[in-house]
């Protein structure tokens, strides 16, 4: 006795049964929902859309009723020099002072020497001499440090060229301390000595020495 085998014709699905591709279907459906709900709880513009005050807005906080309000006393403004004595601006009143305000050491040289040369040397070159990497480059060429014009303004003036810029050079101000624009004041000071020092600025000691130094070689005389 025989029993047909039960089957099902291929277009004919089992009760319960589906196809794997159904599945994934409805998975990624119900994935986009909830990312979708998620974004959605996250945009919001309270900060945007914040509660602010524009410039000069009328405020009814404030019992004068103005938005903008005055500093605190000992509010130091960004931008703003630390001092405003001549170590701050260079100037006594109107006038630039003649010399350092600050005392003259071998470390102030020395930071001077450092700050120059990389703040300094890229227009104005080692010596002062103005043939800086950037002249070659077909920049302005600025001016050379060693010449009378130059020697002769005060070093406040000088000072207040690196603090403020002056023609084509750029204000230095937020690169450089105060404390280190009077360091470079200094070592400029050092190199124009340099290149035009006489031997009356030569103590007795030293222009002693000189001679010395000088019949033992054949160095030209220094300036008189």
């Amino acid at each position: 006795m025989s029993f047909p085998l039960s089957h099902h014709r291929p277009s004919e699905r089992p009760p319960g049964h589906r196809e794997t591709g159904d599945v994934l279907h409805q998975w990624t459906g119900t994935a986009i929902v909830l990312g979708a709900v998620l974004l959605a709880a996250g945009c919001h513009d309270d900060m945007y859309n914040q509660v602010k005050h524009e410039p000069l807005e009328p405020s009814t906080f404030f019992s004068d009723g103005r938005s903008s309000r005055p500093l605190e006393p000992g509010v130091v403004a960004r931008g703003t020099i630390e001092t405003d004595d001549a170590v701050g601006t260079g100037k006594r009143g109107d006038a630039f002072v003649a010399e350092l305000p600050v005392e003259l050491t071998r470390e102030l040289l020395d930071r001077g020497h450092e700050r120059f040369n990389i703040f300094c040397t890229p227009c104005h070159g080692l010596a002062g001499s103005g043939d800086g990497i950037v002249v070659e480059r077909g920049f302005r060429r600025p001016p050379s440090y060693h010449t009378d014009r130059l020697r002769g303004v005060p070093d406040g003036q000088v000072f207040d060229v690196i603090t403020h810029g002056f023609g084509a050079m750029p204000s230095l101000r937020e690169r450089i301390s105060v404390r280190d624009r009077w360091a470079i004041v200094a070592y400029v000071r050092t190199l124009q000595l340099s290149q035009a020092a006489s031997v009356s600025d030569l103590t007795p000691e030293e222009q002693s020495r000189l001679s010395t130094e000088q019949r033992g070689g054949d160095a030209a005389p220094p300036r008189e």
